[in-house]
């Protein structure tokens, strides 16, 4: 008998990838205060790839405790630039002010994915992509920000790079997937490994 395999998030892009890859998954939201871990996770100086590896587990533990019959997958991403850690922006001005201050510069993401047994994590990976910011105009700017903010809102780094976000690169080095949040590959062949998936 197949294990059951939960994805402890709402991201629309993570599920499309996991089904676009065939793979049979529920989604559970995990309610975690991540403003809050993230915020004390950097006062206690945790690096940004120990703060995306901790909040993914946070997330999955969540939602293992309701499902532990259950492989339960959590998720996290950091953008990381010269030490600093950058969320989501939480208005307009903000998405502009990240992007002015990430525009010719270069920055990491890092993608977390934690997976819980039986209330225990067994398996995690942390994809890290690098990416160089063209240097775009501020009118541009402006123009990006005003007609993908629905979009943009919800991403870290105010960019998603499967839309117009594309744009703002001059270079990328990594994953594809884990610009989008999750390290897919590595994952499929960890439920492939442990007969969770077809192989």
């Amino acid at each position: 008998m197949m294990v059951p395999l939960v994805l402890a998030s709402v991201s629309e892009i993570r599920s499309t990838l996991l089904r676009n890859a065939g793979v049979t998954f529920e989604t559970v939201p995990a309610r975690i205060d991540e403003v809050t871990i993230r915020a004390a996770l950097e006062a206690e100086g945790a690096k940004p790839r120990d703060v995306a590896d901790a909040l993914a587990e946070f997330k999955a533990r969540k939602v293992a405790e309701k499902r532990p019959e259950a492989l339960v997958i959590g998720c996290d991403q950091v953008l990381e630039c010269e030490g600093r850690i950058y969320g989501k922006p939480e208005t307009r001005d903000a998405a502009k002010a990240q992007l002015l201050e990430l525009r010719g510069r270069r920055h990491r993401l890092l993608s977390a994915a934690v997976v819980y047994e039986a209330a225990a994590p067994v398996w995690r990976q942390i994809g890290e992509v690098s990416l160089t910011m063209r240097t775009f105009s501020d009118d541009w700017l402006d123009g990006y920000v005003a007609r993908n903010w629905e979009s943009i809102r919800h991403a870290v780094g105010a960019y998603k790079l499967e839309e117009e976000g594309v744009r703002l690169f001059s270079r990328i080095e990594g994953d594809y997937f884990s610009v989008l949040g999750l390290p897919l590959v590595e994952l499929l062949n960890y439920l492939a490994a442990r007969k969770v998936i077809p192989s």
